[in-house]
């Protein structure tokens, strides 16, 4: 099924949050329509209690999809903020039949913040982010002091965060933020990344970067257990 094929049950304009055929739609500004997330295991979402892993900033789907096909024995949520790019993964899950992928429609921080339930996620993954080099635009990146805190709520004792991203400065604003929030410790020893993770799978913007000639810096964080 062709991504132009895949319409959603309501209207955009209605602003209503909702879940149906395996997408959360989270707009920014809702409706005042009460509504309280049922729960990953709950039918309709993904109907078991299997680990749950998130993966934000999911462009078109391909690294997410591809983990939902290799694990299928989790759950997996990609969470994008623009329908054009949550439309071809709606559409890799219609054509793979992945009842283990759900698409979170919307803002990032703030479905997580609102909707997200405490200890509830296994693993996070953040890849490639857009790196707001410009210092006046810091405010816009993904990775700051509350989302940070953010996953520290939503990932279970000894879950993890791992962040990917082939920009220097922004690699090392993603330690120092995570750092020093003081809830995690980092799985990779000084300077706290890797270049090389096997069998991370693969998407459009590692491909690109590579062929560049960039490097890849893996990040991976462990929530403490107190």
């Amino acid at each position: 099924m062709r991504p132009e094929a895949l319409k959603p049950s309501l209207a955009w304009g209605e602003k209503k949050i909702w879940i149906d055929d395996r997408v959360w739609y989270v707009p920014t500004r809702s409706e005042q329509t009460p509504f309280t997330f049922p729960g990953w295991h709950a039918e309709g979402v993904f109907g078991n209690g299997n680990p749950v892993c998130v993966e934000y900033c999911s462009g078109n789907g391909a690294w997410v999809a591809a983990r939902a096909v290799a694990h299928p024995d989790c759950n997996w949520v990609a969470v994008e903020k623009k329908f054009t790019r949550v439309r071809k993964i709606w559409s890799k899950i219609k054509n793979g039949d992945l009842n283990n992928l759900l698409v979170l429609c919307g803002e990032g921080q703030n479905a997580t913040t609102h909707h997200f339930p405490t200890a509830s996620v296994q693993q996070v993954y953040v890849n490639f982010p857009d790196p707001w080099p410009k210092r006046r635009h810091e405010k816009f990146r993904i990775i700051n002091a509350d989302f940070v805190a953010d996953m520290w709520r939503i990932i279970e004792p000894s879950g993890r965060l791992t962040m990917v991203t082939d920009d220097p400065d922004y690699s090392a604003w993603m330690i120092a933020t995570v750092l020093k929030h003081g809830g995690w410790e980092s799985v990779y020893p000084d300077p706290f990344y890797t270049t090389e993770c096997a069998d991370y799978g693969t998407s459009y913007f590692e491909e690109m970067w590579r062929s560049k000639g960039l490097v890849i810096r893996y990040h991976q964080f462990k929530k403490k257990v107190c």
